[in-house]
């Protein structure tokens, strides 16, 4: 039994130039003789059969490529017998040969290219011997012919492989696109990953999957242009599935360019990482809260060092009085000291609990709710009553409206403004508070407020001490005293934070020996 292998090397053995080559004209086997005709090794599968020789017919004209036995027979797709040509080879010899072309076809019956034999003319006799090589020619032919087509139908195996294997996959979406960005190629992943099927997206264009205003700003076109220029284009965002969902997307284009590394289309590869992003987005949150939290610790502190001392002082401060009263027998001036006790005992649990909800809610906006301030500045001059009483302050105030807040927040406000305001006090203080509707006209000057809310103006103003204005700002910074008073400097720095916390604005303005004023806007709902 004759096999290919003792075909190829009977081939070889042959006295004549026999090569094949596909559609394309390039080579894909060729023997020693052919060799020798072309003077150098061929690379298979890139050299074209014709590098390196020049053509002429019988008459020793030149032959353009296109008029050569070879490309007639490949492009009028037809077999070509006993064809007289001169060849000029790579040493400058003239050689004049008989061509004779045996066209190869694929499983479907396409043409897939050709097998070559060129024999000298020197050999060409109509003795028996010339027809028992004739006879071994044909046999050869066929033999050879039904190894390309193995290798052929070999090829496209492997080739219904790769797509199979590049269909199957479904963790990834993988598109072709044309130049144009229009899907030509779609696999299971991508009907998984983005929901169309095959039928439903191939000759529609990718920015299909991106969002309304993705498209307004050309971000796919934007990703075409940057694959084109530079190969390759990466990005991530939310994209839209069939069904208008969002899912995150980290996609990568890439240029395909044909033998002349001309682009002829993208692959486009996508991968769906929205657990991903979930997660990094839960953890931004929680960075977020841990934040927020700290800042919390930060004011429980104060109100710890700060808030909490005034009701404590108090209850201090009663409970000798009533120990001297008691031991003076006197039930009047007991029954009121104890009654003081049990009010500054209340202000105490209720500010112990308002800060515990306070600790309580994660959020922000979870801490807002609708506050009177009237009840507010009540529950703070009550605090201060010892005090205002022994300096003798006179508070005079109209009435405070209703605003959206953080009540433990505005206690503090306006505890740290009053407790200022006493400390730093001169004869016969005063303390002043009125309150004003902020037109709409004089926002303008409040760039940073929302000019679409309704603000209240809050003005507190004193008669004491006062300061050089030029040191305005320095007051609300962390830890700054411009005076040797007792304190930390941290009460108006939390007041400016509180005012920011609720949206609003401060500020002050002083004189030295005239007060000082404080002018807060905050939003009414």
């Amino acid at each position: 039994m004759q096999t290919f292998s003792d075909g190829f090397s009977i081939l070889q053995a042959l006295p004549a130039a026999v090569y094949t080559c596909n559609k394309d004209g390039i080579i894909i086997w060729y023997n020693e003789e052919a060799q020798k005709l072309w003077g150098k090794p061929l690379q298979v599968g890139y050299d074209k059969w014709y590098v390196g020789l020049t053509v002429f017919n019988s008459e020793g004209l030149p032959l353009d490529y296109e008029n050569t036995p070879v490309a007639r027979a490949l492009t009028e797709e037809k077999d070509i017998n006993q064809s007289e040509i001169i060849i000029e080879d790579a040493y400058g010899s003239l050689k004049q040969f008989a061509v004779n072309i045996k066209l190869t076809h694929n499983g479907d019956g396409t043409v897939s290219g050709a097998i070559v034999v060129l024999t000298d003319s020197i050999f060409r006799t109509q003795s028996e011997a010339d027809k028992a090589d004739d006879r071994a020619y044909r046999s050869l032919s066929e033999l050879l012919e039904r190894k390309v087509d193995e290798r052929t139908q070999s090829l496209k195996k492997s080739e219904e492989r790769y797509h199979k294997m590049i269909e199957e996959v479904q963790d990834y979406a993988i598109v072709l696109l044309d130049t144009e960005g229009f899907i030509i190629n779609w696999n299971r992943g991508a009907e998984k990953i983005k929901g169309y099927t095959e039928k439903e997206i191939l000759g529609r264009n990718f920015r299909e999957f991106y969002l309304d205003h993705d498209r307004v700003g050309l971000l796919p076109e934007k990703l075409i242009k940057q694959a084109h220029d530079t190969g390759r284009a990466m990005h991530e965002g939310w994209r839209r599935r069939k069904d208008g969902t969002a899912f995150w997307g980290s996609i990568v284009i890439t240029a395909l360019h044909d033998a002349d590394n001309n682009i002829i289309g993208f692959s486009k590869v996508t991968r769906d990482l929205t657990e991903r992003k979930l997660a990094d987005d839960q953890m931004a949150n929680y960075a977020k809260d841990i934040e927020f939290r700290n800042k919390q610790l930060e004011e429980y502190a104060y109100i710890a060092s700060h808030d909490l001392q005034e009701p404590l002082r108090k209850i201090q401060i009663f409970s000798e009085m009533l120990e001297n009263d008691l031991e003076e027998n006197q039930k009047e001036g007991a029954m009121r000291s104890l009654e003081k006790i049990k009010t500054a005992s209340r202000r105490m649990s209720n500010l112990i609990k308002d800060v515990l909800k306070y600790s309580q809610l994660s959020r922000a906006d979870e801490l807002f709710e609708t506050v009177d301030l009237n009840t507010i500045f009540a529950t703070v001059k009550e605090d201060f009553d010892l005090l205002t009483e022994q300096k003798g302050v006179t508070i005079q105030h109209t009435a405070l409206p209703v605003i959206t807040g953080i009540p433990i927040q505005l206690h503090q406000l306006f505890g740290n403004l009053l407790s200022n305001a006493i400390k730093f006090s001169s004869e016969d203080p005063l303390i002043e508070i009125e309150t004003f509707k902020v037109p709409q006209t004089e926002l303008e000057y409040y760039p940073k407020l929302n000019p679409g809310r309704s603000y209240v103006k809050i003005i507190f103003k004193d008669n004491g001490i006062g300061f050089n204005q030029q040191y305005g700002e320095q007051i609300f910074k962390m830890f700054k005293r411009l005076t040797d008073n007792s304190g930390t400097g941290i009460g108006l720095a939390l007041c400016k934070k509180i005012v920011q916390n609720h949206n609003g604005h401060i500020s002050v303005a002083s004189e030295i020996g005239k007060g000082t004023q404080f002018t807060i806007l905050l939003p009414v709902g």
